[in-house]
């Protein structure tokens, strides 16, 4: 039975020689980004049949790109809240190895991770699809380019996984070999229903790992069973509260 005893947990992540975090787009709300599947989240303005997946792409890049200014346009001044800082401050204090991020954001490297696995990607970078270029976003501008074109002429596509697309080999080997090896998974800002990302934690768990879910409400682990410890409310209030606790037992 999940445990909801915030001591306990913090007990577990004191002792961990290897702790992960998975993160999704509940972590960057308290930034102002909208997520994705709220009731005012992207997909109840934009049919999520015509924008995400890959094939939209192929089929009218100009209407993906028109979407995707509006995202750039909604993060550009988006900054790190005090729980991505406290993820960093965590992470050099030697409590956390790494987060495997589903968020294109930026914000866990703004706010001074060094080890982050962009699970789907970054939307500060665009990618050939042809010939595997990448271009930081300077460089092929959106906003000057109806549609950015790589150098070998064919379209720029936005550096973050679409529906359709495969997530990158050397990430999925290095996020499951980390959940593989973890003392404790850390769930945190999603509700782990989007696969493959939603099977880290699972693995995980097979290998012996306790999980501890930190969301407003139960993620699909949690209600699964499979967590160790559900810690209920916001992100950045929870965050903070464990850095300060975990530097006071230090």
């Amino acid at each position: 039975m999940v445990s909801e005893n915030y001591n306990e947990a913090i007990e577990l992540i004191r002792k961990s020689k290897y702790t992960i975090a998975l993160t999704g787009a509940g972590v960057s709300v308290e930034s102002g980004l909208p997520d994705f599947r709220s009731p005012d989240g992207i997909w109840s303005k934009y049919d999520i049949s015509k924008y995400a997946y890959l094939a939209n792409f192929y089929e009218d890049p100009k209407r993906i790109w028109d979407f995707v200014r509006e995202l750039y346009s909604s993060y550009s001044d988006a900054k790190p809240n005090i729980g991505h800082i406290s993820l960093a401050k965590m992470e050099e204090m030697g409590f956390l190895k790494c987060i495997i991020t589903q968020n294109i954001d930026n914000l866990h490297q703004k706010a001074g991770s060094r080890c982050v696995i962009e699970f789907h990607g970054n939307i500060t970078h665009l990618r050939c699809l042809k010939c595997g270029k990448v271009y930081k976003r300077e460089e092929r501008d959106p906003f000057k380019w109806e549609v950015p074109i790589c150098d070998c002429g064919n379209p720029l596509k936005p550096d973050f996984i679409f529906f359709g697309e495969g997530i990158f080999e050397d990430v999925l080997n290095r996020s499951f070999e980390m959940a593989k090896k973890c003392e404790v998974f850390l769930i945190i800002g999603t509700s782990a229903e989007v696969q493959p990302a939603s099977m880290l934690p699972l693995v995980a768990k097979e290998s012996g790992a306790r999980l501890i879910d930190i969301n407003l409400k139960p993620s699909r682990i949690t209600l699964d069973g499979y967590s160790d410890y559900f810690l209920r409310g916001k992100f950045t209030e929870i965050m903070s509260k464990m850095v300060k606790d975990l530097e006071g037992e230090k």
